[in-house]
């Protein structure tokens, strides 16, 4: 418990740009091309409003220059860095508890990856009890991620580009039951390895439900490359952060710490 807190502490020192990452090392794994760029025939294209991103603080919408995007871009080459170094290319993104920003994060993560010139990005909603990642860009999916597990539906007609280069979600749309029976079933299990393995240039995100909320993060984290945790200041108890900690850390690895919703 003193080592959360002194990282905590530690990690309120330095957020002077407003949301810091805390990255560690882990085992290498598999080597990927950054050259290879991937054609998105079947992708729907919708509109969002410029007011709705900057209502949901979604750097698309911000002075690209501004600290807030600049925080992002920070933790993006600190996740990258750590990503390439390990051959990783599927990140995992959560939280102790709900409400800490998580999704937001996930969010602009995957947006700051896209702007690098090499990186296309895949940010899959997989958030099975609240799925919420197409409301902060206010529109509505025809289809979700419970299709392709529960119906015959098929991956490229469920995709969703929103004007952004090298950037399509993999939206949610209703809330499902028996989200983490879902989660580690072979249907998607096998969408994760094709994810992973068809395009070696391009990041799966997936943005994850709370981890201490459900049993989905355990059933899922397996078979992600590595994942990212999100707490709050002044809200996530070093107990929570500690719980959250040991239980991904059974059957994956955590590639850093974000600290957000900083407070001056």
């Amino acid at each position: 418990m003193e080592r959360i807190k002194k990282a905590l502490d530690k990690a309120r020192e330095q957020r002077a740009s407003g949301t810091q990452a805390t990255v560690t090392a882990a085992p290498a794994k598999r080597t990927a091309s950054q050259s290879e760029q991937i054609t998105y025939t079947q992708t729907r294209q919708v509109q969002v409003r410029d007011e709705v991103l900057r209502e949901h603080r979604i750097i698309s919408s911000v002075d690209p220059d501004s600290d807030f995007a600049q925080s992002y871009k920070i933790l993006r080459t600190r996740v990258l860095q750590q990503m390439r170094k390990n051959d990783w290319n599927v990140l995992a993104v959560t939280s102790p508890g709900e409400n800490e920003g998580k999704s937001l994060t996930a969010i602009n993560l995957a947006l700051s990856m896209a702007m690098e010139v090499t990186g296309t990005v895949l940010l899959v909603d997989a958030n099975l009890r609240h799925p919420q990642i197409h409301q902060l860009f206010g529109f509505t999916p025809e289809r979700g991620l419970g299709d392709y597990l529960l119906d015959q539906v098929e991956i490229p007609d469920i995709l969703v580009n929103t004007g952004v280069d090298r950037f399509v979600i993999l939206p949610g749309k209703d809330a499902l039951a028996n989200p983490a029976e879902l989660l580690g079933s072979p249907k998607m299990i096998s969408l994760v390895e094709e994810l992973k393995n068809r395009y070696s240039a391009r990041v799966v995100i997936f943005d994850l439900p709370p981890v201490l909320t459900a049993a989905d993060v355990l059933a899922f984290s397996p078979f992600v490359d590595t994942t990212l945790l999100v707490v709050e200041d002044g809200k996530t108890q070093g107990e929570e952060l500690a719980r959250a900690r040991e239980m991904i850390l059974q059957s994956s690895n955590i590639i850093g710490t974000v600290l957000n919703k900083v407070r001056d």
